[in-house]
């Protein structure tokens, strides 16, 4: 099936889909945060997310939680543990990257993880894609912090034991 990209504005769910008003609201509020806009003379799109993430610490929290409510829609109208772990994982990406200055306005402007959310509700609805256990995600997920935590211990300690030598 031949859907857009996240550089048009065009729904992104299937007509079907869009008949459900709770699928019909998740389909508008995707493109209101990712693509609703055009940078004129160009295809790239953005939306409320990318204009937010440009308000330092406040921008990037109101961007998470409305990210959130969407994710939390979503699971609520039928989505997998599966799906909504990876539409946590996009939402937490774009949350971690926009963070940084610069390089997280950057990020929200091309990575679009709402976008990114909706058409992983469209693939599970119409293909039956994004099934299964959560819990081999979880476990790599944790394995994934516990191997971090442990790189910035050993980081902070060698930094620490660097500054009194």
């Amino acid at each position: 099936m031949n859907q857009p990209g996240p550089n048009s504005n065009a729904p992104i769910l299937t007509e079907s889909q869009r008949a459900v008003p709770q699928l019909k609201w998740i389909d508008g509020f995707s493109r209101l945060l990712d693509t609703k806009f055009r940078i004129p003379g160009t295809d790239v799109r953005f939306g409320a997310d990318f204009l937010l993430g440009l308000v330092p610490g406040a921008g990037d929290m109101v961007s998470l939680a409305m990210s959130g409510v969407l994710v939390a829609t979503m699971a609520k109208n039928g989505a997998s543990g599966m799906l909504a772990t990876k539409m946590l994982f996009n939402v937490a990406l774009d949350a971690l990257v926009g963070t940084i200055p610069i390089l997280g306005n950057i990020f929200d402007l091309f990575y679009k993880a709402n976008y990114r959310n909706a058409v992983l509700m469209r693939e599970y609805y119409d293909e039956g894609d994004h099934q299964g256990s959560v819990w081999p995600v979880v476990i790599g997920v944790l394995i994934g912090l516990v191997v971090i935590f442990g790189l910035l211990i050993w980081a902070l300690a060698a930094m620490v034991g660097w500054v009194l030598s």
